[in-house]
């Protein structure tokens, strides 16, 4: 008796499942071009959205601005009023007659002698006028001593002293600062933020002595507030710290010859005048730290250096 179930070839098996794994192939593939162009379109929203927001952005600065130079305008008229006010009230006071104490029939019989006591308490006006200014001019040319100390800062405005590092830490949220503990002969230590050195581990930068500018205004670096500012020289192949020299202890002043003077308590960040020195700070062909060329030095101790990096800047 003979089978009569259809027979079904190997062959048409095998060109089922390659049909399959084409569509399956095909599907994939729709998918993928249906994901790219949807990304397309996102693409194209976003950037037409950045370029409104880039407008609008642009339109508040020039509104910012137009505002501000409306305010400046409005201040200097306002400084230009109250000096004219200033300058023709004393014009007017200046310019008053005296007031006559003599009646006029005794003038008039005797001119020669009034027009001499005239004068006479003429120059005695001008002399009494001249002993009230001399304390304002005084007071102007201090003024104006000071004003050119402003305008002209130098090195001598730093408060430059050594520092022994205590203990060393990293950032918590940053991974190129750390955070220092420096002794300064003070009564506590101060905390420090700065940058890694390149060539120095934290470990090896404990117990080393360092160069501080302690007189900055306290301020918080990523979070962590920061009591001075670590100098280091630096140049194109490394960072390296300001070492004192051998013998300089913690507390001692840094000073720089032929630029003598008190350093301010704070410096005003608005004065910007460590930004006004930082292009005359400099180490020479040595590694010496520099200002115009006259080497940092702790008197009577030695000079201070950055031996690995010559002919850098400092920051």
């Amino acid at each position: 008796m003979s089978d009569n179930r259809p027979h079904v070839s190997r062959s048409d098996s095998n060109d089922e499942d390659q049909m399959m794994e084409y569509l399956t192939h095909q599907l994939l593939f729709l998918q993928d071009k249906a994901m790219l162009h949807a990304s397309v379109r996102e693409e194209k929203k976003l950037l037409v959205e950045n370029g409104k927001l880039k407008k609008d952005i642009e339109d508040l600065k020039k509104v910012l601005q137009d505002t501000q130079k409306r305010k400046a305008v409005k201040l200097r008229q306002e400084r230009v009023l109250k000096a004219t006010i200033t300058s023709k009230t004393q014009l007017l006071q200046e310019s008053a007659p005296p007031p006559q104490t003599a009646p006029s029939a005794r003038s008039s019989t005797t001119p020669r002698v009034s027009e001499s006591q005239t004068r006479h308490d003429r120059r005695r006006g001008r002399g009494r006028r001249g002993a009230a200014v001399n304390p304002e001019l005084l007071n102007t040319s201090q003024s104006a001593n000071l004003l050119m100390r402003e305008q002209k800062p130098d090195v001598s405005r730093l408060d430059l002293r050594v520092g022994r590092v205590l203990t060393v830490r990293n950032h918590p949220d940053s991974t190129s600062l750390v955070i220092q503990e420096v002794e300064l002969g003070e009564p506590a230590p101060r905390t420090v933020v700065s940058v890694q050195c390149s060539h120095m581990t934290p470990e090896q930068l404990v117990g080393s002595l360092v160069v501080l500018l302690c007189n900055v205004r306290s301020m918080k670096v990523r979070g962590v507030q920061s009591q001075a500012r670590l100098l280091f020289a630096v140049n194109q192949e490394s960072t390296e710290p300001l070492t004192p020299p051998t013998g300089a202890q913690p507390g001692d002043r840094i000073t720089v010859q032929n630029y003598p003077g008190v350093p301010e308590k704070e410096l005003n960040p608005k004065c910007r005048i460590w930004e006004h020195l930082l292009p005359d700070l400099n180490t020479d062909a040595k590694g010496v730290a520099t200002y115009k060329g006259v080497a940092f030095e702790v008197p009577g101790k030695g000079l201070c250096r950055a031996p690995g990096v010559r002919n850098g800047e400092i920051k």
